[in-house]
């Protein structure tokens, strides 16, 4: 998504590491210059084009509410120190002055693994030194951290709240090596709202016309999104509350899309149970619930088809798009346009 969100603002994408097959591919289609560097963990900073920006996710099999929970130390997730070690790397090989910003996309989960020494140790990579523990003993949902080389900031979005009908909370943090303005970057404090969590009432996302036409639908259909994985742990456990509870209420945003299953939902028109079915959403849906263009995960590098299976998998380990766009047009608007980007999406 930080590529697509990237060229809408004039910022040119450099290169990525992925070592899916299918993200690649897809990859390769839309942006045909980009280079591909494969696996993270045989990247040397050294060795890579200067970049402004770095940007990268990493695993959040081992801190998310439904994986292992063993944190930053999980096999997956501990790819987050190759991303530092390669940010570190280029900015030792450019006396400093490379990359200008890193941006940093996890799942809400973060905060709190490890009895929440994870995200602390988040912070203090990016700033290279201790720090303590906040004496709520809890990490805020919004939060500034600066340095003597670095100033960060951290927020937490949720997609329901920009534009698009799903729920799903993701933590975005931007490290400033440069003029320690990442509060103008992520916070945007001429429009912000007071609840971090929430975004511009006026935006626009690419996605409005579909939203628009989706909203008159749900007034002719009761559309009811459930949590598959909760449903069939309460099943099992005959706990009829909590199976209850597992359904959400018509016109609820839907949960959040997940890389290893693909999300149901019931619907039926009013008044007319006997015609109402239960389904799974589409790739099609899925791309519309990331806020992607339609068709963009259809076709990868020379027009090959994309399996369904691959593609629920990619828009489940993607992005919200009107996230990224609001972060890199921050950039555009802070920096100017003439800055070139990275994505780092390290796996195992």
């Amino acid at each position: 998504m930080f590529p697509l969100a990237a060229r809408k603002h004039g910022i040119q994408p450099i290169w990525a590491s992925e070592i899916e097959k299918a993200p690649v591919s897809i990859t390769k289609r839309h942006f045909p210059s980009m280079k591909h560097l494969g696996d993270i963990t045989k990247i040397k900073g050294v060795d890579l084009s200067p970049t402004d920006i770095i940007t990268f996710g990493s695993p959040c099999q081992n801190l998310s509410n439904i994986g292992n929970r063993t944190g930053l130390k999980g096999e997956k997730s501990s790819l987050f120190f190759e991303a530092i070690r390669i940010i570190r790397e280029m900015r030792d090989q450019t006396y400093g002055t490379y990359p200008t910003l890193a941006i940093w996309e996890n799942v809400l989960g973060a905060f709190s693994s490890n009895d929440r020494l994870d995200f602390k140790a988040v912070l203090e990579a990016f700033t290279e030194t201790t720090l303590p523990m906040p004496t709520s003993g809890f990490w805020a949902n919004a939060g500034m951290v600066r340095g003597r080389k670095v100033d960060l900031c951290w927020r937490l979005l949720d997609g329901q709240y920009w534009g698009v009908p799903q729920r799903r909370k993701r933590i975005f943090l931007v490290a400033d090596f440069r003029d320690f303005r990442a509060h103008e970057i992520l916070f945007d404090t001429q429009r912000v709202q007071s609840n971090p969590e929430t975004g511009p009432q006026s935006r626009r996302t690419p996605t409005q016309e579909y939203l628009s036409a989706s909203a008159e639908t749900r007034r002719s259909l009761c559309l009811f999104p459930f949590q598959e994985r909760r449903m069939r742990s309460y099943a099992k456990a005959g706990n009829l509350q909590g199976f209850r509870s597992s359904f959400g209420k018509a016109r609820d945003p839907f949960p959040t899309l997940l890389a290893g299953t693909v999300n149901v939902f019931a619907n039926w028109p009013k008044n007319e149970t006997e015609r109402g079915n239960i389904r799974k959403l589409t790739p099609l849906e899925c791309e519309r619930l990331m806020g992607l263009p339609e068709g963009w995960t259809k076709y990868g590098f020379q027009n090959k088809e994309i399996s369904p299976s691959a593609r629920y998998k990619a828009l489940g380990n993607a992005i919200i798009l009107p996230c990224a766009e609001f972060i890199l047009g921050n950039v555009a608007k802070t920096y100017g346009k003439e800055v070139s980007i990275s994505c780092e999406k390290p796996k195992v």
